[in-house]
């Protein structure tokens, strides 16, 4: 079965509060990995003590566009030692498709040397990659125009669907590009998120999507939730391997 992982993103307010008691919250939940937000000022050497201890597995680490440009060694370095493969930009600002044509080269390049150390690079999508220009969406043009094998693909359904594009038929687009994907629910009342298998997202068909197109891992993620965010996290969990058992 898939294995399920946490965006830390989620609990960033426990995170703050208390990173290394918040990890071992999400590992007693039966979490297999987590996928990082930052790393709570602890140091790589910390950090992997804290992972091995409670057997959590680094799914991915979101690093911002000014880290990636400022200090990718270290970026790269710091996932290394933690046991990291997946270095995924969560998303940047573009304001045509002249933007996603030079972010690509840039995305190249980054690509590159992760490939070089053995590391993966992906793209996180929002909402607003879907804008069209020319009859193509930017973030069609923004994979157009990098390398296959450099930059990879961490597509987030929610943010597909809040597009108005159909996440199933567009997951279908990234056959052995998707590495990493982003689940989160959407309610069908006002499109706010909410707990997976809880709203109107058809995940029994994405699971099945994600398991056929080579997803090495499930990334639960909820930006904003109505009650406490380890208890939002807990309940897409238990939803989403109820889901994984009657979709596999």
């Amino acid at each position: 079965m898939l294995p399920i992982a946490l965006q830390l993103y989620t609990v960033r307010q426990e995170a703050q509060r208390d990173f290394i008691g918040t990890l071992e919250k999400v590992a007693e939940m039966g979490y297999e990995g987590v996928e990082f937000a930052g790393y709570g000022g602890l140091k790589a050497s910390e950090l992997k003590k804290v992972l091995d201890r409670t057997g959590l597995k680094a799914a991915g680490s979101h690093v911002g566009i000014e880290l990636l440009k400022k200090d990718l060694n270290g970026v790269l370095e710091y996932s290394l030692e933690i046991g990291n493969r997946y270095i995924v930009c969560p998303g940047v600002p573009y304001k045509s498709k002249e933007d996603y044509i030079e972010m690509a080269k840039f995305f190249n390049e980054v690509g590159e040397r992760c490939k070089e150390k053995g590391l993966i690079f992906c793209y996180h999508n929002h909402a607003h990659e879907f804008e069209i220009y020319d009859g193509e969406y930017g973030l069609d043009i923004l994979f157009k125009n990098t390398d296959k094998e450099s930059v990879k693909a961490e597509i987030d359904v929610y943010w597909v669907k809040y597009a108005g594009v159909d996440p199933l038929e567009y997951l279908k687009k990234f056959s052995g590009r998707l590495p990493l994907i982003h689940l989160k629910d959407m309610d069908g009342k006002d499109r706010n998120n909410t707990e997976i298998g809880n709203g109107i997202i058809d995940f029994k068909k994405i699971v099945k999507v994600a398991e056929e197109n080579g997803v090495e891992w499930l990334i639960v993620e909820q930006d904003e939730c109505k009650r406490s965010p380890l208890e939002s996290a807990k309940i897409s969990l238990e939803n989403l391997r109820r889901i994984l058992k009657e979709a596999l």
